[in-house]
C-alpha cells in the first residue's frame, strides 16, 4: 500500500457557479492537512475554473467525462464513488441539489452522487432568492433526512449584488467540516499522524474576545469584539500540529475543534489564566482587553433615582497582559504578539505600542467606523515586526488567522529568528 493511499480521501464535487474558484483554495487546505483530494469538475464549473488549476493543486488526475474510455478502464465511475472517505459538493448550486434530490444521474458528477455508498456532504452556494425558494429548501430537506451533511449558506453580499442567505462559507469552514467528517465516516479512515506539520510540539496560548468589568450585578465595562479572530487564529494553529490552550473573554463561540478552552469574564482573571498556561512557545494577545474597571464594584443593583445625578465611576487600570507575557524573564515564550486595535494613525501608533509593550510582532487593525472589523466577520491587517511592515488586504478573519499561523510557523523551521520576512 502507497504512502498516498493511506491518507483519508476525499472526492470533491465541483459545480458551476461564481464560487467555484474558492474551490481552489480548499483544495489547498485539504492538502496541507494532509487529505488526498480528487476532483470532478462539470461542465459548468469550466466556466469559472479550469482543469488545469485544479489539477495543479490537488496533484491528482481531474475527472469530467462520464463516458471517458481511459477512466472507465483504469477507474471506473463506480470505484470512483466509493473510494474515497467522504463525497464532497463545493460549492453545491440550486441545480445539483436539485438532481441530487430526484435521483438523476445524466452526468460523472450526479452519476458518482447515486451511485456512492460514501458519506456525502454539500456546501451551498445560490442567490439568496433561489436559496429561499420552496423548491430549493423541499430539496435540502429531503437531502438531510437521507443523511447528507448540508455545510451552510453563510448571509452575505452576492455576485449579482443582492444581500442575504446563499453564499458558500468559506473553504476553511468547509475544510473543517470535512477533517470532522473524515474522522467520523464509517470506515474511520483517520487523518494520518501529525508529524509533518510545523508546529507539532509547540505550545501555543491564544486570548480572544472582549473582557466585562463588572458595575453592578447587571451592568459592565466592555466592548465589540466578538472573538472571532482570536478564535481562529487558535484553530488555524491547532491545524498546523500546535498544542493550543484558548483563553476567552465572554463570546458565544464553540472552541475550535483540537483546542483546549478555558472561559474568563474580567482582565485580571484573563491574566490569572495566561499566565497559569505558561509555558509557551508561542502567545498571541488578540483579545481586546478593556484598558480600565471600576475601582469598586457594588453588590447591588445602581438604582436610578428621580432628581438624583449619575454615579461617579471611578476607573483604575487594568493588568497589562501583552506587557507582562513579553517581560516574563528567561521563561518568556519565545513569539509574542500583540493586536492593535485603532482608530487613528493606525500604523504609527501599532509600531509605538510594539515598543511599549516589548513583543515580537503587533498586529495592527484600523476599527473605526464604518470599517466593520470589531465584531464583523472580515479584517485588513498590518503585520509589524523587527524586519519591517506589511501591508495585507482585507479577507475573511479565517484567512488572515491561516495567513498569520502560517507565518508564525516559518519562525520555528530550523531555528530562524524571531522577525518576519520583509515583503518585496
Amino acid at each position: 500500500m502507497t504512502q498516498e493511499t493511506n491518507k483519508p480521501s476525499v472526492l470533491l464535487i465541483v459545480s458551476g457557479g461564481v464560487a467555484a474558484y474558492k474551490a481552489l483554495e480548499l483544495i489547498r487546505l485539504l492538502t496541507t492537512a494532509g487529505v488526498r483530494t480528487r476532483c470532478v469538475v462539470t461542465r459548468a464549473a469550466e466556466q469559472f475554473v479550469t482543469p488545469l488549476a485544479v489539477q495543479a493543486l490537488s496533484g491528482e488526475p481531474v475527472y469530467r467525462d462520464l463516458f471517458s474510455l481511459t477512466d472507465e478502464q483504469e477507474m471506473g465511475h463506480i470505484v470512483l464513488s466509493r473510494s474515497a472517505d467522504l463525497v464532497v459538493v463545493a460549492p453545491a448550486t440550486a441545480h445539483i441539489l436539485a438532481r441530487m434530490a430526484h435521483g438523476l444521474a445524466d452526468d460523472l458528477a450526479t452519476t458518482l452522487l447515486l451511485a456512492t455508498d460514501t458519506p456525502v456532504m454539500a456546501a451551498p452556494a445560490m442567490n439568496v432568492r433561489m436559496w429561499d425558494h420552496p423548491a430549493t429548501r423541499a430539496n435540502i430537506e429531503t437531502l438531510r433526512a437521507r443523511g447528507v451533511q448540508i455545510v451552510g449558506p453563510d448571509d452575505g453580499e452576492m455576485a449579482c449584488g443582492e444581500y442575504g442567505p446563499g453564499r458558500l462559507v468559506e473553504p476553511a469552514t468547509i475544510r473543517d467540516a470535512i477533517l470532522a467528517g473524515l474522522r467520523a465516516a464509517p470506515k474511520k479512515m483517520q487523518l494520518p499522524p501529525p508529524d509533518h506539520l510545523p508546529l507539532v510540539g509547540r505550545r501555543a496560548i491564544i486570548t480572544a474576545g472582549p473582557t466585562h468589568e463588572p458595575i453592578d450585578p447587571v451592568r459592565f465595562l466592555g466592548n465589540r469584539s466578538s472573538g472571532l479572530q482570536g478564535y481562529a487564529i487558535a484553530g488555524a494553529l491547532s491545524r498546523l500540529g500546535a498544542n493550543v490552550t484558548l483563553i476567552s473573554g465572554p463570546t458565544s463561540l464553540e472552541f475550535p475543534r483540537g483546542v483546549n478552552g478555558a472561559r474568563v469574564e474580567t482582565a485580571e482573571e484573563m491574566r490569572s489564566a495566561t499566565l497559569a498556561a505558561l509555558p509557551a512557545d508561542i502567545v498571541v494577545c488578540a483579545a481586546a482587553v478593556a484598558d480600565w474597571r471600576v475601582d469598586h464594584a457594588t453588590n447591588s443593583k445602581i438604582k436610578k433615582q428621580p432628581g438624583q445625578s449619575p454615579p461617579v465611576l471611578t476607573l483604575v487600570p487594568n493588568p497589562d497582559i501583552l506587557a507582562e507575557i513579553s517581560a516574563v524573564g528567561p521563561e518568556r515564550p519565545r513569539l509574542v504578539i500583540g493586536f492593535a486595535a485603532e482608530t487613528d494613525d493606525v500604523e504609527e501608533n501599532a509600531i509605538a505600542k510594539r515598543a511599549r509593550k516589548g513583543c515580537d510582532w503587533i498586529v495592527a487593525n484600523d476599527v473605526s467606523t464604518g470599517t466593520n472589523v470589531m465584531g464583523g466577520p472580515q479584517n485588513r491587517a498590518i503585520l509589524i515586526t523587527e524586519a519591517g511592515v506589511e501591508r495585507w488586504p482585507r479577507m475573511p478573519k479565517d484567512e488572515l488567522a491561516s495567513r498569520l499561523a502560517e507565518r508564525i510557523a516559518e519562525q520555528f523551521t530550523d531555528d530562524a529568528p524571531i522577525a518576519a520576512k520583509k515583503t518585496p
